[in-house]
């Protein structure tokens, strides 16, 4: 019994460690230029786009931003605060 609790726990690690790594390369790949983090955000049309912003209607109808920060792409107002803890 204590065998297949083990086991049990070890896989469930696992998978817990791969969906971990998947979301990562995700993110990684989506704030990497701005056509991918325009399909991440799920963009319907672009209104306006410039070296270092976009701006986009998405399916809702909402408009939002899409800015160049440090090389990688973010949504307006949700830039890393290069912290651990953002205050």
């Amino acid at each position: 019994m204590k065998k297949k609790l083990l086991i049990a726990t070890a896989l469930l690690a696992l998978v817990l460690v791969l969906l971990s790594v998947w979301q990562i390369l995700l993110l990684r790949k989506a704030h990497s230029s701005f056509e991918n983090y325009y399909a991440f955000r799920g963009c319907a049309q672009l209104l306006e786009k410039r070296d270092d912003y976009g701006i986009c209607k998405i399916s809702s109808g909402k408009t939002i931003k899409i800015v160049k920060y440090k090389g990688r792409w973010y949504l307006d107002g949700d830039l890393p605060c290069g912290s651990l803890f953002c205050l």
